[in-house]
């Protein structure tokens, strides 16, 4: 693609780098056959190639956001299926995320939006807040059918059945091993995750340690910015981030780190990419650092899980059918595919996958809140393609599409990370003893 960015222009980082993007799209539309956004609504400025060009035109001209730039912009869910699909190795995460910086910064919303934006921006990195709100949620949700707004009937209808209480293996503290020491690794405990299932980080604990892993929960990391980073609030997300990073580069710097380890393939695709989000910051050396050992969870089991840790998991499980959903942010954002699906036959369960298994479900972090009625369509469908494999068990390695599709069925939805501490001698997941 031809850009006419002006000398001066090119001087900014963030429009070099958007440049370099244009530059590399050949216009062929390969990413239209896996945009789930175009595949609902059939609108070309709903599809990456469409999104492409509004960017182009906007950065280009220095043009003020418009109204019908903002929507097709906010309808895309950042789930990277066009960068897998894409033979000119387009880098459109980047591309969006710099279009969604610059409307935030220049496009005067509506006072509504700019209320529920604020609100989420400002609850959901915060554990504690976010309980606080689950809770209202769910004293509210019985009138959820009674409310016009879609969005904040959707944000009622997010309360769970119940709140877990709080974890104390979220505090930093360090965990030693159960077996001879492999490796030394942090865990990002996360801040949504915790507030909405505990039983995740725990089980990643319980089996990180019996595989020979000391566990370090660091002192000063948090959210990993993701939420705020979408929404284009760069202050917001650069904070969230600048805090791990310091946090994990102590750890580094002291007793040391051989890896960094993310439960929520969310937070995974971000943390890997805080090297580029602070290439012109202080920071950016301990950032290429900390994005260097970043891994999401499966990486790390992959090289631990052997036949002797899983001898005898079949008994504790039966075989059960396992649906694997592949979040977006695994399989597009991280490019992991057959990691968890790997270790979870390893660990003798039976694993079958839906039908266009590339698609998103829906969730992509905050966009079932704002963007509800195409979240909806996208749940339904890939809620029946996971029904259709007559499932025991669905296992994803996302919250938020935990979340999200647990919400549509009465299938138990776990982390993969429940189902193989399970097989190796934890407990079994509360979700399926409830079930």
């Amino acid at each position: 693609m031809q850009t006419t960015f002006t000398e001066t222009q090119l001087r900014d980082p963030e429009i070099q780098r958007s440049n370099e993007i244009l530059r590399s799209c050949v216009h062929c539309g390969f990413c239209t056959a896996t945009c789930p956004t175009y595949q609902v609504l059939g609108d070309e400025l709903d599809s990456p190639r469409g999104r492409i060009y509004l960017i182009k035109d906007m950065l280009e001209n220095e043009r003020k956001p418009d109204e019908m730039t903002v929507k097709h912009i906010d309808r895309c869910l950042s789930c990277l299926a066009c960068m897998t699909t894409c033979p000119s190795g387009v880098h459109y995460m980047h591309l969006v995320d710099h279009a969604r910086a610059y409307i935030e910064k220049n496009y005067d919303r509506p006072w509504h939006e700019k209320a529920l934006r604020w609100a989420l921006a400002n609850i959901l990195p915060y554990p504690t807040r976010f309980r606080v709100a689950l809770l209202l949620a769910k004293i509210g949700k019985p009138f959820a059918p009674l409310i016009p707004d879609a969005r904040l009937k959707a944000m009622l209808e997010m309360a769970p059945k119940t709140i877990p209480p709080v974890s104390r293996n979220d505090d930093p503290q360090s965990f030693a091993p159960l077996a001879p020491r492999k490796k030394r690794v942090a865990l990002m405990t996360g801040c949504a995750q915790k507030a909405l299932n505990t039983d995740i980080n725990d089980a990643t604990i319980r089996l990180l340690t019996r595989l020979g892993c000391e566990v370090v929960v660091a002192q000063g990391a948090g959210c990993c910015g993701a939420l705020t980073h979408h929404m284009g609030k760069v202050d917001e997300s650069h904070g969230s981030a600048a805090a791990n990073i310091k946090a994990w580069a102590r750890e580094m710097d002291g007793a040391g780190l051989d890896a960094i380890v993310i439960n929520t393939s969310g937070c995974g695709t971000t943390v890997k990419d805080y090297g580029h989000m602070f290439r012109n910051d202080p920071l950016a050396a301990d950032a290429a650092r900390v994005s260097a050992i970043a891994k999401d969870v499966s990486e790390v089991l992959i090289d631990l899980i052997d036949e002797e840790s899983v001898a005898g998991a079949r008994t504790q499980h039966g075989g059960m059918k396992v649906a694997y959903h592949a979040a977006c942010s695994l399989q597009h954002g991280q490019k992991i595919k057959t990691h968890p699906k790997t270790l979870l036959k390893a660990a003798g369960f039976e694993v079958v996958e839906p039908a266009d298994s590339h698609l998103c479900c829906g969730s992509a972090g905050t966009y079932n809140l704002m963007q509800p009625e195409i979240s909806k369509q996208l749940k339904t469908r890939k809620v029946r393609t996971l029904e259709a494999k007559q499932p025991d068990i669905i296992a994803a390695g996302n919250i938020g599409c935990m979340m999200q599709i647990g919400s549509g069925t009465e299938v138990p939805i776990v982390h993969t990370v429940e189902l193989l501490d399970w097989a190796t001698g934890g407990p079994k997941p509360s979700a399926i003893k409830t079930s």
